[in-house]
Formats: structure tokens, C-alpha cells, sequence
């Protein structure tokens, strides 16, 4: 009997102090489902004024009203815990300076175009456009399910960025012009608004570059700073008046055939936000960048039609032999850059691979399709 009873004695203690334990992690897991609620609570109730500089005058079509779009559908999307002012090119920062401004934290956000800097990274101007390149649709392939994405951030790194696709021309116009361009010989000593590779490529073309902002085009063309400059279709080219200081205009752009713009985040801000304000910026951005090619679909061939019929603009397309030695020129120059620079030729190497890709499909789809329809539309 006294072996049984001090069994049923052992047994209680084990049993109680099983008890003891589970109510101890009870009211552990309970404090700290307490706590994690508090601060997802605190999480809901903090509010984050951010402001977003721009390259752009303020609200200009497409461009500059797209950053203005991101930042109402991110506010409503947050239930307003997010707040992010736009400035167009020059009200904090020039247009210029977005970068800069960006990556010290001066400004939360910025909105611009990847070749703008060039200078200091060379290989971000395949995350723009790039001569005889992919288009919007190809190019969004690459980005979001080809690598392009990580390469791109990967970029960024070194100076506290996060980069978003922000927005997409689509195929753009070759550009204005105040003298005809018939042969090769024609782009001896133009002087054109030009950036990027594009730019490059005029200049060993026998052109010369100058890299204006937008707002300053007008003047420049009227008072024969340039000779002619690219921006990017006739909905924004319309808005800018240029079909009033020069008379020729020319397709397709050789230079940018996808215009990518993009979002940039300082990576310190954006660590600072909660997990769902974070997806909530990376899924406007995704949305604004559709919805900008949208609207430049929906808006250029308008545009076109009133600058040809209401304001006589002579429409002309680049003479074949002229593409042609453009982009042999193209070809040339990535293969000495990337020969040069490990980063330009780790992305350019992936960027061909994907393009040669994409067009082999697209020679049976979208092509022929485009091709079928002009022919039955003619019968």
C-alpha cells in the first residue's frame, strides 16, 4: 500500500505541475498576443507624411499627373495613414537632382526616368529604354518575371534606393525637328535633345547631345539652342507646343521604343513602414504603371490627328538606310560598354536573352496578327 500511495503521490505532483506550466504559457502567449496586438493597433493608428519630388512640371499629362494618381490611390488604399505630397521638377529639387535627393533622404519618394543617371550608373539605362530595345509590354515581361526587377534593385543598393516601375510611354515618336533628315549625312553636326544611350548612339552618328529638362524644350528649340529634340508622343508633345517651333516631325524613336519611368524609395523610409503599408506602395506603383500606358494609348492617336490636320505638322518617317545605321551604331556600343563595365554587361546580357526571346513568340503573335489585320482591313 505505501509503494501504490506514494505512486498516486508522484502522480499528482506531475499532473499539477504539468498544470502549472501550461497555465504559465498561457498567460505568456496571451501577454504576448496582448502585445503583438497593441502594436499592430499602434501600427493602424500611426499616420506617415511622405513627399515624393518629381522630374516633371507639375501635373504635365501622363508624366506628372501619374505620381499625383499614386499618391490618391495609395492614401485611399491606407484609409489615409498615408500621405504623400507631390512637387513637380523645381519646387524642392530640380528636375535633375531627383536622385540625389532621393537617396539622402530629403525627399521620402521621387518619380523619374532611369537614364537621367547615367552618370552614375551607367547600366540603369536599360530600366529606361534603350535604342532598337523591348517594348512596354516586352520590357514589363523582363522586369516582373524575367530578373529584371532584382538586377535593377540591385543596382540601387549602393545608394539607399528601391526602385518601382512608375509608368510607360509606350513606343515613342522619333522626335521635332527643324530640317529634314533624308540620308545618314543629315545627322552630321544636329544638335538634338537626346538622353541616354540614344544620345550616345547620335553622337557617334556625327550629332551632337544636350540633355534639357522638359520645361526648357520650347525655348531651346524656338531660339535654336538645339536643332531638334525627342520627348515622347504626340499626347505629351501636343501639351508642350513644340508643333509650333518646328515643323518636321519624324517616327518611329529609334531610341525609345518602351519608355519605362520609375519610382524611387529611400530604402530607410521605406524599412520604416509597416508590412502592409509596404505592399500597399508596391501594388500603386504596379497599378500606375499599367494604368500610364493606358492612357498614352487612349491619348496619342488624338493628339496626331490635331497636329496634323488642325496645325499642318509634316509627319515624315526616318528613312530606312538612316534606322539601319543607327542601329548597327546601337550594337556597336553595347558590346565596347559591356567589354568595360561588369554591371552594364551583366544586365545587358540578360536583357538581350530575354528581348531575343520575347520576339521569337511575338514573330507568330503579335506581329503576324498586326499584319493580318492591316491586310484584311485593306480588302
Amino acid at each position: 500500500m505505501t509503494d501504490k500511495r506514494a505512486s498516486i503521490q508522484s502522480l499528482v505532483i506531475v499532473v499539477l505541475l504539468g498544470l502549472l506550466v501550461l497555465v504559465f504559457y498561457l498567460a505568456a502567449f496571451n501577454q504576448v498576443n496582448r502585445t503583438s496586438s497593441q502594436d499592430i493597433a499602434a501600427d493602424r493608428e500611426q499616420t506617415f507624411n511622405w513627399r515624393l519630388v518629381t522630374t516633371w512640371p507639375k501635373g504635365f499629362p501622363g508624366l506628372g499627373t501619374a505620381p499625383e494618381n499614386f499618391a490618391e490611390l495609395v492614401r485611399e488604399m491606407s484609409g489615409g495613414r498615408m500621405n504623400i505630397t507631390v512637387y513637380g521638377a523645381g519646387e524642392i529639387v530640380g528636375a535633375l537632382e531627383v536622385f540625389d535627393a532621393v537617396s539622402a533622404g530629403s525627399a521620402e519618394m521621387g518619380h523619374g526616368a532611369a537614364y537621367y543617371w547615367k552618370g552614375k550608373v551607367p547600366a540603369a539605362q536599360f530600366f529606361t529604354s534603350i535604342p532598337f530595345g523591348m517594348n512596354a509590354q516586352e520590357y514589363n515581361g523582363w522586369l516582373h518575371h524575367g530578373g529584371g526587377l532584382a538586377m535593377w534593385r540591385d543596382l540601387y543598393e549602393p545608394f539607399n534606393l528601391v526602385p518601382f516601375a512608375g509608368g510607360n510611354t509606350g513606343v515613342q515618336m522619333g522626335g521635332w525637328y527643324n530640317r529634314e533628315i533624308n540620308s545618314v549625312a543629315d545627322l552630321s553636326g544636329l544638335k538634338m535633345r537626346i538622353p541616354g544611350l540614344g544620345g550616345e548612339v547620335l553622337n557617334r552618328a556625327g550629332g551632337t547631345t544636350v540633355n534639357i529638362p522638359g520645361g526648357e524644350l520650347y525655348t531651346a528649340l524656338k531660339t535654336g539652342v538645339i536643332d531638334a529634340t525627342e520627348w515622347v508622343g504626340p499626347y505629351n508633345d501636343l501639351a508642350f507646343g513644340f508643333h509650333e517651333v518646328a515643323e518636321y516631325y519624324y517616327y518611329p524613336g529609334f531610341h525609345e521604343p518602351g519608355a519605362s519611368l520609375e519610382f524611387i524609395v529611400n530604402a530607410d523610409a521605406l524599412a520604416t513602414l509597416p508590412s502592409d503599408l509596404r505592399h500597399i506602395v508596391e501594388g500603386a506603383a504596379r497599378a500606375i504603371n499599367q494604368d500610364m500606358l493606358d492612357e498614352y494609348t487612349a491619348s496619342n492617336n488624338a493628339a496626331l490627328k490635331e497636329l496634323v490636320e488642325v496645325h499642318g505638322v509634316k509627319l515624315r518617317r526616318m528613312p530606312t538606310p538612316v534606322f539601319n545605321h543607327l542601329y548597327q551604331i546601337a550594337q556597336t556600343l553595347y558590346e565596347e560598354t559591356a567589354a568595360t563595365d561588369a554591371e552594364f554587361a551583366r544586365v545587358w546580357e540578360s536583357y538581350r536573352n530575354f528581348q531575343q526571346s520575347v520576339q521569337r513568340y511575338h514573330a507568330i503573335s503579335e506581329e503576324a496578327y498586326y499584319q493580318q489585320r492591316r491586310e484584311a482591313e485593306s480588302q
